[in-house]
């Protein structure tokens, strides 16, 4: 599929992104208007029609098969159905959307068998269990936790693999990948913050972030995303583990650690999928900032405020990124 194709399908998940924000803050602030549906389903909304659109999009892209691109058209299309007021159909569409991201994950599989492609694979499936457990109304924010954390530490492990490792490190994440795919059976969380931590020490010591952080320009910015992600997925993981409260744990994993992945890697994602310029500049650190700051603020207990700051930092990386793509060289 040509690129320019690509963008409708883009913008179908931000419409949920949009949708999803306005539901999250009208949920906190008395009197701010916002669709019934999509305060009942912010987070449907938010990690798999917005989240599972901007992965199934890059993954359609790599694989580079038509019927692939299926995957993103689901998402997107089953949230707006969520928020038209039908959801059973829209999360009927969102298990579709899995059921093809997975088809498309054993395809890349077949192609490059690694420990890398069989780990997304394992995300992938995350993702198609929580979303069926989504449509039979039931609780699927552990499997959608381990559908980020297998796919992106798969992610960095293949960006990763010039880096010298031991024989124990990879067997170390082949254990964690384990324990983060089948934690979500253990319904208290408990065990999948107990993975959550240890995957995010495998990455603060084994990741390139650690090295590219000491050089300068995007690569600096990029390792500055991941070093302060891998903080807020062992936060999370601490407060599972502690049973603390159910707000900061999941805003620490889904803004904290997955939003500052993306911030991360649009410079680099955005101009393969789109094939646009998305050049470095310092300015992409202030979203990057306020996005940490306002993680930080509602993970001591400020809600309001820190759901506030959340969307702002978004909403300015979005304006700041749209800004460098218009921008002539």
């Amino acid at each position: 599929m040509a690129p320019r194709w690509r963008l409708p399908l883009l913008f179908l998940g931000f419409l949920s992104l949009v949708l999803a924000l306005d539901g999250g803050l009208a949920r906190l602030t008395p009197g701010l208007a916002a669709p019934g549906a999509a305060i009942a389903w912010h987070g449907a909304l938010m990690v798999s029609s917005f989240l599972g659109t901007v992965i199934a999009l890059e993954r359609a892209a790599a694989l580079d098969r038509l019927w692939g691109y299926a995957a993103p058209l689901l998402a997107g299309a089953g949230g707006l159905l969520v928020v038209s007021g039908n959801a059973s159909a829209g999360f009927a569409l969102l298990v579709a959307a899995a059921a093809v991201f997975v088809a498309c994950s054993i395809a890349l599989m077949r192609k490059q068998p690694s420990l890398e492609t069989g780990t997304l694979l394992a995300g992938a499936l995350a993702w198609l269990a929580g979303n069926v457990v989504l449509y039979r109304l039931g609780q699927p924010v552990g499997w959608w936790i381990a559908f980020f954390v297998l796919t992106i530490c798969a992610e960095r492990l293949e960006l990763s693999r010039y880096m010298k490792r031991s024989a124990f490190s990879r067997r170390a994440f082949v254990a964690l990948a384990a324990a983060a795919a089948l934690s979500p059976l253990e319904p208290s969380l408990r065990l999948l913050g107990a993975a959550l931590v240890l995957f995010a020490a495998w990455l603060a010591r084994y990741d390139l972030a650690r090295v590219t952080v000491r050089q300068s320009g995007l690569p600096r910015f990029v390792a500055a995303c991941l070093l302060a992600g891998y903080f807020w997925l062992a936060v999370a993981g601490a407060i599972f583990v502690a049973r603390g409260p159910w707000d900061a744990a999941l805003h620490a994993v889904f803004l904290g650690f997955v939003f500052s992945m993306i911030f991360g890697h649009a410079p680099v994602i955005l101009p393969a999928v789109l094939a646009v310029r998305f050049p470095y500049h310092a300015a992409l650190y202030v979203p990057l900032a306020l996005l940490h700051a306002s993680v930080a603020v509602r993970v001591a207990g400020a809600t309001l405020a820190g759901a506030w700051g959340n969307a702002a930092a978004i909403a300015l990386f979005i304006v700041t990124g749209v800004a460098l793509v218009r921008r002539r060289p």
